[in-house]
Protein backbone atom coordinates (compact mmCIF):
# COMPACT_ATOMS: atom_id res chain seq x y z
CA UNK A 1 0.00 0.00 0.00
CA UNK A 2 1.28 3.44 -0.85
CA UNK A 3 1.50 6.19 1.72
CA UNK A 4 -1.27 8.59 0.67
CA UNK A 5 -3.54 9.59 3.54
CA UNK A 6 -6.91 7.91 3.76
CA UNK A 7 -10.21 8.97 5.28
CA UNK A 8 -12.99 6.76 6.59
CA UNK A 9 -16.35 6.31 4.92
CA UNK A 10 -19.65 5.61 6.64
CA UNK A 11 -20.54 2.03 5.90
CA UNK A 12 -21.21 0.36 2.58
CA UNK A 13 -23.86 0.78 -0.05
CA UNK A 14 -25.50 -2.54 0.70
CA UNK A 15 -23.72 -3.71 3.86
CA UNK A 16 -21.65 -6.30 2.03
CA UNK A 17 -18.41 -4.57 1.32
CA UNK A 18 -18.46 -1.29 -0.55
CA UNK A 19 -15.36 0.82 0.08
CA UNK A 20 -14.76 1.83 3.68
CA UNK A 21 -11.80 4.18 3.09
CA UNK A 22 -11.18 6.92 0.59
CA UNK A 23 -7.89 8.12 -0.82
CA UNK A 24 -7.57 11.69 0.41
CA UNK A 25 -4.38 12.95 -1.20
CA UNK A 26 -5.31 14.17 -4.69
CA UNK A 27 -2.50 16.74 -5.24
CA UNK A 28 -4.15 17.97 -8.43
CA UNK A 29 -4.29 14.48 -9.97
CA UNK A 30 -6.50 13.59 -12.89
CA UNK A 31 -9.27 11.78 -11.02
CA UNK A 32 -10.81 10.03 -14.03
CA UNK A 33 -10.35 6.28 -14.44
CA UNK A 34 -8.25 5.30 -17.51
CA UNK A 35 -9.87 3.42 -20.42
CA UNK A 36 -9.98 -0.35 -20.60
CA UNK A 37 -6.80 -1.86 -22.07
CA UNK A 38 -6.74 -4.49 -24.78
CA UNK A 39 -7.80 -7.80 -23.18
CA UNK A 40 -5.20 -10.44 -22.42
CA UNK A 41 -5.36 -13.68 -24.34
CA UNK A 42 -4.08 -15.66 -21.35
CA UNK A 43 -5.68 -14.54 -18.06
CA UNK A 44 -3.74 -13.52 -14.96
CA UNK A 45 -4.37 -12.62 -11.31
CA UNK A 46 -3.79 -9.37 -9.45
CA UNK A 47 -2.04 -10.67 -6.34
CA UNK A 48 -2.24 -7.43 -4.32
CA UNK A 49 -5.00 -4.82 -4.42
CA UNK A 50 -7.01 -2.59 -2.06
CA UNK A 51 -10.61 -2.47 -3.22
CA UNK A 52 -11.65 -1.22 0.22
CA UNK A 53 -10.18 2.16 -0.78
CA UNK A 54 -12.31 4.40 -2.99
CA UNK A 55 -10.57 6.72 -5.45
CA UNK A 56 -11.40 8.91 -8.37
CA UNK A 57 -14.03 11.51 -9.16
CA UNK A 58 -16.59 8.72 -9.53
CA UNK A 59 -15.39 5.78 -7.36
CA UNK A 60 -16.13 2.28 -8.60
CA UNK A 61 -17.89 -0.28 -6.43
CA UNK A 62 -15.68 -3.34 -5.90
CA UNK A 63 -18.03 -5.46 -8.03
CA UNK A 64 -17.70 -3.05 -10.95
CA UNK A 65 -13.95 -3.13 -10.43
CA UNK A 66 -13.99 -6.91 -10.74
CA UNK A 67 -16.38 -6.87 -13.70
CA UNK A 68 -14.01 -4.57 -15.58
CA UNK A 69 -11.06 -6.76 -14.61
CA UNK A 70 -12.81 -9.89 -15.85
CA UNK A 71 -13.51 -8.22 -19.19
CA UNK A 72 -9.79 -7.73 -19.90
CA UNK A 73 -8.50 -11.09 -18.69
CA UNK A 74 -7.79 -10.47 -14.99
CA UNK A 75 -9.31 -13.59 -13.50
CA UNK A 76 -9.19 -12.72 -9.80
CA UNK A 77 -7.56 -10.63 -7.07
CA UNK A 78 -5.99 -10.92 -3.64
CA UNK A 79 -7.76 -8.27 -1.55
CA UNK A 80 -5.30 -7.07 1.09
CA UNK A 81 -5.96 -5.65 4.55
CA UNK A 82 -3.70 -3.32 6.52
CA UNK A 83 -5.43 -3.05 9.89
CA UNK A 84 -8.20 -4.77 11.84
CA UNK A 85 -11.06 -3.04 10.03
CA UNK A 86 -9.74 -3.51 6.49
CA UNK A 87 -8.67 -7.08 7.22
CA UNK A 88 -12.19 -7.88 8.40
CA UNK A 89 -13.55 -6.19 5.26
CA UNK A 90 -11.24 -8.26 3.07
CA UNK A 91 -12.15 -11.55 4.71
CA UNK A 92 -15.88 -10.75 4.58
CA UNK A 93 -15.83 -9.65 0.94
CA UNK A 94 -13.84 -12.71 -0.17
CA UNK A 95 -16.41 -14.92 1.52
CA UNK A 96 -19.14 -13.77 -0.89
CA UNK A 97 -17.10 -12.87 -4.01
CA UNK A 98 -15.72 -15.77 -6.10
CA UNK A 99 -13.18 -13.56 -7.88
CA UNK A 100 -11.60 -12.48 -4.60
CA UNK A 101 -9.34 -14.12 -2.02
CA UNK A 102 -8.12 -12.27 1.07
CA UNK A 103 -4.93 -11.36 2.90
CA UNK A 104 -5.08 -10.02 6.46
CA UNK A 105 -2.52 -8.12 8.55
CA UNK A 106 -1.50 -5.06 10.50
CA UNK A 107 0.51 -2.79 8.21
CA UNK A 108 3.94 -1.97 9.65
CA UNK A 109 3.10 1.73 9.80
CA UNK A 110 0.09 0.91 12.00
CA UNK A 111 2.07 -1.12 14.55
CA UNK A 112 3.80 1.70 16.52
CA UNK A 113 0.56 3.53 17.38
CA UNK A 114 -1.08 0.27 18.44
CA UNK A 115 1.93 -0.58 20.60
CA UNK A 116 1.78 2.86 22.23
CA UNK A 117 -1.93 2.39 22.92
CA UNK A 118 -1.30 -1.07 24.37
CA UNK A 119 -3.55 -2.76 21.77
CA UNK A 120 -1.06 -4.35 19.37
CA UNK A 121 -1.51 -7.79 20.92
CA UNK A 122 -5.29 -7.44 20.64
CA UNK A 123 -4.98 -6.54 16.97
CA UNK A 124 -2.63 -9.44 16.29
CA UNK A 125 -5.12 -11.79 17.97
CA UNK A 126 -7.80 -10.62 15.52
CA UNK A 127 -5.45 -11.22 12.58
CA UNK A 128 -4.70 -14.71 13.88
CA UNK A 129 -8.44 -15.42 14.08
CA UNK A 130 -9.08 -14.09 10.59
CA UNK A 131 -6.18 -16.13 9.22
CA UNK A 132 -8.15 -19.27 10.01
CA UNK A 133 -11.22 -18.22 8.03
CA UNK A 134 -12.28 -19.64 4.69
CA UNK A 135 -10.84 -17.92 1.60
CA UNK A 136 -8.14 -16.11 3.58
CA UNK A 137 -4.99 -17.28 1.82
CA UNK A 138 -2.25 -14.91 2.97
CA UNK A 139 -0.96 -12.87 5.87
CA UNK A 140 -0.13 -9.41 4.64
CA UNK A 141 0.71 -6.81 4.14
CA UNK A 142 3.28 -6.96 6.91
CA UNK A 143 6.96 -6.14 7.11
CA UNK A 144 9.10 -3.10 7.85
CA UNK A 145 8.88 0.52 6.70
CA UNK A 146 11.78 2.73 7.70
CA UNK A 147 10.62 5.55 5.39
CA UNK A 148 7.53 6.46 7.41
CA UNK A 149 8.50 5.19 10.86
CA UNK A 150 11.13 6.86 13.02
CA UNK A 151 13.66 5.00 15.13
CA UNK A 152 11.47 4.94 18.22
CA UNK A 153 8.71 3.05 16.41
CA UNK A 154 10.81 0.34 14.83
CA UNK A 155 10.77 -2.06 17.75
CA UNK A 156 6.99 -2.30 17.39
CA UNK A 157 7.36 -2.95 13.67
CA UNK A 158 9.82 -5.78 14.28
CA UNK A 159 7.57 -7.34 16.93
CA UNK A 160 4.54 -7.13 14.69
CA UNK A 161 6.42 -8.50 11.66
CA UNK A 162 7.72 -11.49 13.60
CA UNK A 163 4.24 -12.22 14.94
CA UNK A 164 2.82 -12.15 11.41
CA UNK A 165 5.50 -14.58 10.24
CA UNK A 166 4.48 -16.98 13.00
CA UNK A 167 0.78 -16.61 12.13
CA UNK A 168 1.47 -17.37 8.47
CA UNK A 169 3.43 -20.49 9.34
CA UNK A 170 0.89 -21.71 11.90
CA UNK A 171 -1.94 -21.42 9.36
CA UNK A 172 0.17 -22.55 6.38
CA UNK A 173 -0.56 -19.31 4.53
CA UNK A 174 1.53 -17.23 2.16
CA UNK A 175 3.24 -14.12 3.56
CA UNK A 176 2.98 -10.77 1.74
CA UNK A 177 5.78 -8.40 2.70
CA UNK A 178 5.76 -4.61 2.70
CA UNK A 179 9.40 -3.48 2.49
CA UNK A 180 10.21 0.21 2.21
CA UNK A 181 13.76 1.41 2.82
CA UNK A 182 14.31 -1.69 4.98
CA UNK A 183 15.70 -4.36 2.66
CA UNK A 184 18.51 -5.60 4.90
CA UNK A 185 16.36 -5.66 8.04
CA UNK A 186 13.52 -7.51 6.30
CA UNK A 187 15.85 -10.16 4.92
CA UNK A 188 17.67 -10.55 8.25
CA UNK A 189 14.34 -11.03 10.02
CA UNK A 190 13.14 -13.64 7.54
CA UNK A 191 16.38 -15.59 7.88
CA UNK A 192 16.47 -15.31 11.67
CA UNK A 193 12.82 -16.18 12.33
CA UNK A 194 12.39 -18.51 9.37
CA UNK A 195 10.39 -17.44 6.34
CA UNK A 196 7.12 -19.19 5.47
CA UNK A 197 7.32 -21.64 2.58
CA UNK A 198 5.56 -19.14 0.30
CA UNK A 199 6.93 -15.63 0.85
CA UNK A 200 6.10 -12.73 -1.47
CA UNK A 201 7.80 -9.34 -1.67
CA UNK A 202 4.80 -7.18 -2.55
CA UNK A 203 5.60 -4.22 -4.83
CA UNK A 204 9.19 -5.38 -5.12
CA UNK A 205 11.46 -2.38 -4.62
CA UNK A 206 14.95 -3.89 -4.53
CA UNK A 207 17.68 -4.01 -7.14
CA UNK A 208 19.06 -6.87 -9.23
CA UNK A 209 21.30 -8.08 -6.39
CA UNK A 210 18.32 -8.30 -4.05
CA UNK A 211 16.33 -10.15 -6.73
CA UNK A 212 19.11 -12.72 -6.97
CA UNK A 213 19.16 -13.06 -3.17
CA UNK A 214 15.40 -13.60 -3.08
CA UNK A 215 15.78 -16.22 -5.79
CA UNK A 216 18.35 -18.10 -3.70
CA UNK A 217 15.73 -18.49 -0.97
CA UNK A 218 12.78 -19.17 -3.27
CA UNK A 219 11.01 -15.93 -2.37
CA UNK A 220 8.52 -14.54 -4.88
CA UNK A 221 8.81 -11.04 -6.30
CA UNK A 222 5.63 -9.15 -7.22
CA UNK A 223 5.98 -6.20 -9.57
CA UNK A 224 3.52 -3.30 -9.67
CA UNK A 225 2.85 -0.44 -12.06
CA UNK A 226 5.93 1.48 -10.97
CA UNK A 227 8.08 -0.99 -12.93
CA UNK A 228 6.87 0.93 -16.01
CA UNK A 229 7.94 4.35 -14.70
CA UNK A 230 10.73 6.06 -16.63
CA UNK A 231 12.86 6.52 -13.50
CA UNK A 232 12.53 2.86 -12.39
CA UNK A 233 15.51 1.38 -14.20
CA UNK A 234 16.55 -0.45 -11.02
CA UNK A 235 13.20 -2.25 -10.93
CA UNK A 236 13.50 -3.35 -14.53
CA UNK A 237 17.02 -4.63 -13.82
CA UNK A 238 15.60 -6.59 -10.88
CA UNK A 239 12.82 -7.91 -13.11
CA UNK A 240 15.37 -9.18 -15.61
CA UNK A 241 17.40 -10.83 -12.83
CA UNK A 242 14.43 -12.60 -11.24
CA UNK A 243 13.69 -16.18 -12.33
CA UNK A 244 10.43 -16.41 -14.26
CA UNK A 245 9.09 -19.05 -11.87
CA UNK A 246 9.24 -16.52 -9.00
CA UNK A 247 7.48 -13.62 -10.74
CA UNK A 248 4.08 -12.24 -9.73
CA UNK A 249 2.21 -9.13 -10.83
CA UNK A 250 -0.04 -6.71 -8.94
CA UNK A 251 -1.70 -3.32 -9.06
CA UNK A 252 -1.53 -2.15 -5.43
CA UNK A 253 -4.65 -0.26 -6.55
CA UNK A 254 -5.65 2.48 -6.20
CA UNK A 255 -1.96 3.42 -6.14
CA UNK A 256 0.96 3.04 -8.59
CA UNK A 257 -1.00 3.30 -11.82
CA UNK A 258 1.19 2.13 -14.73
CA UNK A 259 2.20 4.30 -17.66
CA UNK A 260 0.75 5.98 -19.62
CA UNK A 261 -1.75 6.80 -16.84
CA UNK A 262 0.56 7.45 -13.90
CA UNK A 263 -1.20 9.48 -11.19
CA UNK A 264 -4.73 8.56 -12.19
CA UNK A 265 -6.82 6.06 -10.16
CA UNK A 266 -5.52 2.51 -10.45
CA UNK A 267 -7.67 -0.62 -10.62
CA UNK A 268 -7.24 -4.35 -11.28
CA UNK A 269 -8.45 -3.90 -14.87
CA UNK A 270 -5.25 -1.95 -15.59
CA UNK A 271 -3.02 -4.92 -14.76
CA UNK A 272 -2.52 -5.72 -18.49
CA UNK A 273 -0.68 -2.39 -18.87
CA UNK A 274 1.88 -3.43 -16.26
CA UNK A 275 2.15 -6.93 -17.68
CA UNK A 276 2.76 -5.64 -21.20
CA UNK A 277 5.49 -3.37 -19.88
CA UNK A 278 7.12 -6.32 -18.14
CA UNK A 279 6.92 -8.51 -21.25
CA UNK A 280 8.41 -5.78 -23.41
CA UNK A 281 11.37 -5.33 -21.08
CA UNK A 282 11.93 -9.08 -20.86
CA UNK A 283 11.57 -9.35 -24.64
CA UNK A 284 9.15 -12.22 -24.26
CA UNK A 285 5.69 -13.06 -25.56
CA UNK A 286 3.04 -11.67 -23.26
CA UNK A 287 0.95 -14.84 -23.40
CA UNK A 288 3.92 -16.93 -22.29
CA UNK A 289 4.61 -14.52 -19.44
CA UNK A 290 0.93 -14.48 -18.45
CA UNK A 291 0.81 -18.28 -18.36
CA UNK A 292 3.92 -18.43 -16.18
CA UNK A 293 2.67 -15.79 -13.75
CA UNK A 294 -0.76 -17.43 -13.52
CA UNK A 295 0.86 -20.75 -12.64
CA UNK A 296 3.09 -19.02 -10.07
CA UNK A 297 0.12 -17.25 -8.49
CA UNK A 298 -1.85 -20.46 -8.07
CA UNK A 299 1.19 -22.16 -6.53
CA UNK A 300 1.40 -19.39 -3.93
CA UNK A 301 -2.28 -18.94 -3.07
CA UNK A 302 -4.12 -21.95 -4.48
CA UNK A 303 -7.07 -21.84 -6.85
CA UNK A 304 -9.77 -19.20 -6.44
CA UNK A 305 -12.43 -21.94 -6.49
CA UNK A 306 -10.70 -24.19 -3.94
CA UNK A 307 -13.10 -23.04 -1.20
CA UNK A 308 -16.70 -22.14 -1.98
CA UNK A 309 -18.13 -18.69 -1.50
CA UNK A 310 -21.14 -18.15 0.73
CA UNK A 311 -24.23 -16.71 -0.92
CA UNK A 312 -25.04 -13.41 0.79
CA UNK A 313 -28.63 -14.42 1.54
CA UNK A 314 -27.47 -17.61 3.31
CA UNK A 315 -25.76 -15.74 6.15
CA UNK A 316 -26.97 -13.17 8.67
CA UNK A 317 -26.26 -9.65 7.44
CA UNK A 318 -24.21 -8.68 10.49
CA UNK A 319 -21.88 -11.66 10.03
CA UNK A 320 -20.74 -10.38 6.64
CA UNK A 321 -20.64 -6.68 7.33
CA UNK A 322 -17.09 -5.52 8.21
CA UNK A 323 -16.79 -4.15 11.72
CA UNK A 324 -14.53 -1.43 13.05
CA UNK A 325 -12.33 -1.60 16.13
CA UNK A 326 -10.81 -4.52 17.98
CA UNK A 327 -12.65 -7.63 19.01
Amino acid sequence: MASDSLVGLDGGIDGYGSAIRRRDNTKGRDLSYPPLPEPLTVPVYDNHTHLEIADGEHPLDYREQLDRASSVGVRGVIQVGGDVETSRWSAAAALIEPRMLAAVAIHPNEAPALETAGTLDDALAVINELAGQSRVVAVGETGLDFFRTSEDGRAAQFRSFEAHIRIAKEHNLALQIHDRDAHEAVIETLLRVGAPERTVFHCFSGDADMARLCAEHGWYMSFAGNVTFKNAGNLREALAAAPRNLLLVETDAPFLTPLPYRGRPNAPYLLPNTLRGMAAHLETDISLLSAQITANTELVYGRWDAEPVTAAHDEPRHDLTPRGGLA
